[in-house]
């Protein structure tokens, strides 16, 4: 006689991925006084909350698309296999993307228009 699989059904399958308490709409990062108050040294706090997590992964909620240059993207790859050889840190493009964006926001918020991006974006 054949053996009985159960199957999971469709709104097990393609059930929402945010927790019911969070609306769809806002994210984390678009509430509390960070989204408010640009030099708020809440946006600091990102770069040192996921440092304290073991593997250092963290669930996003929200994406955007990057376009490099191809000599951009193998600069970006280099630097994760130098952090991969020389200090033993595997951690993805990804990862190494948001660490800038932190580190530079941070930079925004302790130097204001003396920042690195300031400058940078001043730049013709």
């Amino acid at each position: 006689m054949p053996r009985r699989v159960s199957l999971p059904g469709a709104s097990e399958l393609f059930r929402p991925t945010l927790a019911p308490e969070q609306p769809a709409t806002e994210s984390p990062a678009a509430s509390g006084p960070a989204a408010s108050d640009p030099g708020s040294p809440d946006l600091r706090a990102t770069a040192a909350d996921r440092s304290d997590r073991g593997s250092g992964r963290v669930r996003h909620d929200e994406k955007i698309t990057v376009y490099v240059s191809s000599d951009e993207l193998l600069a970006l790859e280099r630097a994760r296999l130098t952090l991969r050889a020389e200090h033993g840190m595997a951690v993805d493009r990804g990862r190494i993307v948001r660490e800038a964006i932190a580190a530079a926001m941070a930079d925004l918020a302790d130097h204001g228009a003396d920042s690195e991006l300031i400058r940078r974006l001043s730049q013709p």
